[in-house]
């Protein structure tokens, strides 16, 4: 018996397997044979499902949504306290998933839903953080990732035009906004996430974009596109 690796050929990862190579067959031919591709990601209502009896299987979404949470609360509050409300986010949504509607096989609007709520927490500290963004100098702060508004935004109004845009939204509008700008959440899942109809996401975003627009001397700040 010879002990070789099999890779996926989609991601050239290799993990190392005893297996059994048949008489006759050489190393390379049985590497060939043995190439597997990787299994379908579950959906998250699946894994929602199956944590209700085995809690240990929710962390795969945290290893699957952690990171997007964090950037998302990092633009908004800073990086300070985006490691604990992603962190709160998850207890909650943990301590939630018996009431999970398992018939939404995405669990983006819900996690976003439940993190928007603990951010309106914080409503002051972020129109203070976005206050001082108006303060700073363009040419003395790097942008992070974190910082830049990803949807046609120039990269020159985030400071401080922008950020004095968003600093005088309300908070509806200014939700609305940014789960479709900085979330990538369509209109219906932005209205699953904050819990109104879809009319009523469609009449904030287009109030916030046009109050944005104005900020940034009527250049679009995102995609128009439904």
């Amino acid at each position: 018996m010879s002990l070789v690796p099999t890779v996926n050929p989609k991601r050239d990862k290799w993990r190392d397997t005893a297996v059994q190579i048949p008489e006759g067959l050489g190393r390379l031919d049985a590497m060939v044979s043995l190439m597997i591709p990787l299994a379908t990601p579950r959906l998250d209502s699946d894994l929602i499902a199956e944590s209700r009896a085995r809690p240990e299987a929710f962390a795969a979404l945290f290893d699957r949504y952690a990171a997007m949470l964090y950037r998302y609360v990092s633009r908004r509050l800073g990086p300070e306290v985006a490691e604990d409300l992603v962190g709160e986010t998850f207890l909650v949504a943990f301590r939630r998933r018996d009431r999970y509607d398992l018939t939404r096989p995405d669990a983006r609007p819900w996690l976003f839903g439940i993190v928007s709520k603990l951010v309106s927490r914080h409503h002051r500290d972020e129109a203070a953080r976005y206050r001082a963004l108006t303060r700073s100098p363009l040419d003395d702060v790097a942008e992070s990732p974190a910082e830049r508004v990803e949807d046609g935004v120039s990269a020159t109004a985030v400071r401080p035009l922008l950020a004095a845009a968003l600093a005088h939204l309300s908070k509806g509008d200014r939700d609305v906004l940014l789960l479709i700008a900085w979330a990538d959440l369509t209109y219906d899942e932005a209205a699953q996430a904050l819990g109104i109809p879809v009319g009523t996401v469609r009449s904030r975003l287009n109030r916030a974009r046009r109050k944005v627009r104005e900020a940034l001397g009527h250049t679009n700040p995102l995609r128009d596109e439904e």
